[in-house]
């Protein structure tokens, strides 16, 4: 039956099925051919699985990510990028890996985050000579921090099931953003050098400032919502509700791009956007109790456990098998369905949860570009209309950089638990 099962939904997702489909299927067929039970459990186990306060913060995410997009800020955090490190060998393409993190502390969304920078950079990479495929490669690589950065829709949605603290996860999920972002600016620095493409313009410190001043009420938000959950003021989903409403006032009353007409168009996006994740958390959770129904999670513990006790081993397991994972599999439904198998294990190891969330986080985040089937890689493929094969060998190298930056917090886990424990 557990053959049966897991079959099902490997053969559901190869066949191009969607996710949510997939998973709500294979579970069916159990139920159905095993287990002689009615099929009704199904949309009442997803209903109960998505009636949690914590995902109320999705939803609202998304709004503010919309609203901010629509309002002018993404081009606001570019031009302020831009004044930062435009003007070296390769600018417009470190340009790209600072807007990622930049636009990551609103959207919450790595399809988002690439998305919003592909639609302003990749032209004018372009029109400056920089290679569309080598432009498309980088940007699908830039929005791999998009759900590192707090504030992080799979962070939210980890929180939720492994009950860990969102507000520390959102503080542990700085430092490796931050570490990949740099890292990708010191390979584009490398790559264009050696192409010829050098920065725009020369650096103006006046420049920095007025484009500072421009960005100041965007690059406000993150500070707004930790600094919110750490004082006490909010909860993290009451934190999404602020930013969704600071979006709102931002756009209509102090960057006056974002009109009263275009409210339907972004909310109807908003909540096709959160539609699908919820349906998709809905199926992983109907995955996940008939997974442990099997007694999946306890067998496969067991394997790990008989087959090594170093933790580190451990990590690096789980590193790879998420890799793989992540291509196949949306990085909220992964979490869902991995938390109640390896957590358990890995507290037993005495992995701490924060550090082990924010592991399978970036793992899934670098799992968006990742061939065959990366998230981010479709995205700016769409953009430029560049074959997805071409795009994945530009990716290649960011790919490698992204890993290597992996095992960096791997065996520094410090890097990720170092703020949250001071901050407790």
């Amino acid at each position: 039956m557990e053959t049966v099962f897991l079959l099902s939904f490997l053969v559901l997702v190869a066949l191009g099925v969607p996710i949510a489909f997939s998973l709500c299927l294979s579970v069916s067929v159990i139920l159905f051919y095993f287990m002689h039970m009615p099929q009704i459990l199904v949309p009442q186990i997803m209903y109960t699985g998505i009636d949690s306060f914590s995902f109320m913060a999705v939803p609202f995410f998304m709004l503010a990510g919309s609203f901010m997009s629509q309002g002018g800020v993404a081009r606001r955090l570019v031009d302020f990028a831009s004044s930062l490190v435009g003007s070296l060998p390769g600018g417009l393409a470190q340009v790209v890996a600072v807007s990622g993190m930049f636009f990551a502390a609103i959207s919450g969304s790595s399809a988002a985050t690439t998305a919003a920078i592909g639609v302003i950079m990749i032209d004018e990479m372009e029109k400056r000579g920089y290679d569309r495929v080598f432009s498309t490669g980088v940007v699908a690589a830039g929005g791999t921090v998009g759900i590192v950065i707090p504030p992080s829709i799979t962070m939210v949605v980890y929180g939720a099931i492994a009950g860990v603290s969102v507000g520390e996860l959102f503080m542990g999920g700085f430092a490796p953003g931050i570490l990949m972002g740099i890292s990708m600016c010191v390979l584009s620095y490398i790559i264009c050098s050696r192409r010829g493409w050098k920065g725009v313009g020369a650096f103006s410190m006046k420049r920095v400032i007025v484009s500072f001043k421009s960005s100041f009420f965007a690059l406000l938000t993150p500070l707004i919502i930790i600094g919110g959950i750490y004082g006490g003021i909010f909860t993290p989903t009451e934190s999404a509700a602020v930013a969704a409403v600071y979006a709102i006032f931002v756009g209509l009353f102090i960057y006056k791009e974002l009109k009263l007409r275009d409210f339907p168009k972004i909310i109807f996006s908003a909540v096709i956007s959160t539609t699908m994740i919820m349906f998709i958390v809905g199926g992983a959770k109907v995955f996940g109790w008939l997974l442990t129904n099997l007694e999946i999670p306890h067998r496969i513990g067991m394997a790990f456990v008989n087959f090594t006790s170093s933790p580190i081993v451990f990590l690096l397991m789980m590193n790879v098998l998420l890799l793989i994972l992540g291509t196949l599999v949306n990085a909220s439904a992964a979490v869902i369905i991995l938390t109640p198998i390896f957590l358990p294990v890995a507290e037993k190891m005495g992995i701490d949860p924060l550090f082990f969330g924010v592991l399978m986080v970036v793992n899934l985040a670098i799992g968006c570009i990742t061939p065959p089937v990366g998230l981010d890689l479709f995205v700016a493929s769409a953009i430029t209309k560049i074959p997805i094969e071409k795009v994945m060998k530009a990716v290649t190298p960011y790919l490698l950089v992204l890993i290597a930056d992996l095992l960096i917090l791997t065996f520094f886990p410090s890097i990720i638990t170092f703020v949250p424990h001071i901050l407790r």
